[in-house]
C-alpha cells in the first residue's frame, strides 16, 4: 500500500510541516535537576533529520513534581528556557518545527520523590482521590501512589500554566501541547471517577470541562491558534475511565467547546491494549473507537491520531480524509529515522535496550548516551 499521503505537506496552526508523520511525546528522563541537557539537543536534532514533521517533546512539567521519571524536563526557571531554547533553535536550524508538551501529573506524583521535596508542596488534584497502581522505582520500597491533597484554588494551577506558555514561547516553541491524556492532572478534571467536587470545577460535564478548557485558553494568550491538546478518552492507564455514555458525553462536549477556541490540532489516543492496567482481574479501560467517536466534533482544527499505527494505516486514514496527520510513539525512540524508513519501506527493526532507556538517582549524565543517542537510522 502506498504511503505518499503521508508525505505532503499541512499547515499546523500558522506553520506548515514537510509531512504528516508527527513524534509524538515520548519521556526519556535526561535532564538532570529538571535543566535540558545537551544531549537532548542532539536527541531532537537527529530525529528532524530522520524527517520528522513537527516533533513534540518529552512531557515539560510546568512546576517541581514528584514524578515517575526521576530527570523529566521542567519549564518554570529561566535556565531552563534558556536551554530550551538552544534545542529549539537547533531544530529550526535544520528547517524542522517543535511544540513543547506541557505536562502537571497531578495525584500521580509521590511526596517521597526529591523533586516534590523541593518543591515543599503536597501531591495535588482535584479531590482527594488516589490512583490504583503506580511505580516509584527510584523510592525505595517501590510505593505506590498515595491520596493526593485536592486543590483548594484551581486557579492557582491555570496561573501555572499560562507561566508555563510564557516561557515556552520565550524558548521559541513553534506551539504547545496540553497534555491532556494518560490519566495527568487534565484527565484528573474531566474524570468523574477521580473529581469529587461540588463547586463549580466538578459535578456536571460542563464543570468538569472547566479546568482543561480555562488552562487552553490561558495557552492561547502566548501562543495564539498554536495551542493543541492531547487526549485519551479510552482511558486505562493510571486508573482512568469513566462508563461508556459518561466517557462520550464528557469527550464530546469537552472537544465541541475546545475546537470553538481555534486550537491548531487535537491528538487523539485510540486505545492501546499495551496501555490498558488491570485492576481485581478486570481491564480498566472504556474501550471503544475514539477516532470514530470524537472526529465528527472536531471542525476546526487539524485531527491527529496517536496509537501503534502502521505507516500504511496511518495513509489511508489521511487519503479517507479521516485524519489530518499521524503520531507516531515508541518507535520514534528506538529509530531516529521513522519518517525516512516509512518513504522508503524499510522495517522499522531496532530492537529496544530496556536496562538503558531507564536513568535512575546518582548515574553520571556523561554515559546518558546510551540507549538514546546510538540507534543507528537506516542505509
Amino acid at each position: 500500500m502506498s504511503v505518499e499521503a503521508l508525505f505532503t505537506p499541512v499547515q499546523i496552526g500558522d506553520v506548515t510541516v514537510k509531512n504528516r508523520v508527527h513524534m509524538s511525546a515520548l519521556t526519556r528522563n535526561r535532564a538532570p535537576n529538571t535543566v535540558p541537557y545537551d544531549l537532548m539537543k542532539e536527541y531532537y536534532v537527529q530525529r528532524v533529520r530522520g524527517g520528522a514533521g513537527l516533533i513534540v517533546t518529552e512531557g515539560v512539567l510546568i512546576v517541581r513534581q514528584g514524578t515517575e521519571w526521576a530527570h523529566a524536563p521542567g519549564i518554570w526557571s529561566d535556565e531552563q528556557v534558556e536551554e530550551w531554547k538552544k534545542i529549539v533553535d537547533a531544530v529550526h536550524a535544520e528547517g524542522g518545527h517543535i511544540y513543547a508538551q506541557l505536562w502537571h501529573l497531578g495525584r500521580v506524583s509521590h511526596p517521597d520523590a526529591p523533586e516534590q521535596k523541593l518543591a515543599g508542596t503536597p501531591v495535588y488534584a482535584p479531590s482527594a482521590v488516589s490512583a490504583r497502581g503506580g511505580k516509584f522505582r527510584f523510592i525505595e520500597g517501590q510505593p505506590g501512589y498515595v491520596t493526593p491533597t485536592a486543590i483548594d484554588d484551581p486557579t492557582v494551577l491555570i496561573e501555572q500554566f499560562r507561566q508555563a506558555g510564557i516561557n515556552a514561547k520565550k524558548a521559541g516553541f513553534d506551539g504547545v501541547e496540553l497534555h491532556g491524556a494518560n490519566g495527568y492532572l487534565i484527565a484528573q478534571f474531566l474524570d468523574n471517577n477521580s473529581n469529587k467536587r461540588t463547586d463549580q470545577w466538578g459535578g456536571s460535564v460542563e464543570n468538569r470541562s472547566r479546568f482543561g478548557l480555562e488552562v487552553l485558553k490561558a495557552l492561547k494568550e502566548s501562543f495564539g491558534n498554536n495551542v493543541s491538546v492531547k487526549l485519551s478518552p479510552a482511558g486505562g492507564y493510571n486508573d482512568m475511565g469513566m462508563p461508556l455514555q459518561e466517557t462520550l458525553d464528557t469527550y464530546r462536549y469537552f472537544i465541541t467547546e475546545a475546537d470553538k477556541l481555534g486550537l491548531s490540532y487535537f491528538t487523539l489516543l485510540r486505545y492501546c491494549p499495551k496501555l490498558d492496567v488491570e485492576y481485581d482481574g478486570q481491564k480498566r479501560a472504556t474501550q471503544h473507537d475514539v477516532l470514530e467517536s470524537y472526529r465528527p466534533y472536531i471542525k476546526n482544527a487539524k485531527v491527529v491520531l496517536n496509537g501503534d499505527l502502521s505507516g500504511e494505516e496511518a495513509a489511508s486514514l489521511i487519503s479517507s480524509g479521516k485524519i489530518d496527520a499521524a503520531a507516531f510513539g515508541f518507535v520514534w525512540v528506538t529509530h531516529p529515522d521513522v519518517a525516512n524508513r516509512i518513504k522508503a519501506g524499510k522495517p522499522l527493526s531496532n530492537p529496544p535496550n530496556f536496562p538503558l532507556m531507564q536513568i535512575g538517582e546518582g548515574e553520571d549524565p556523561k554515559n546518558w548516551g546510551t540507549g538514546y543517542l546510538d540507534y543507528p537510522a537506516s542505509e
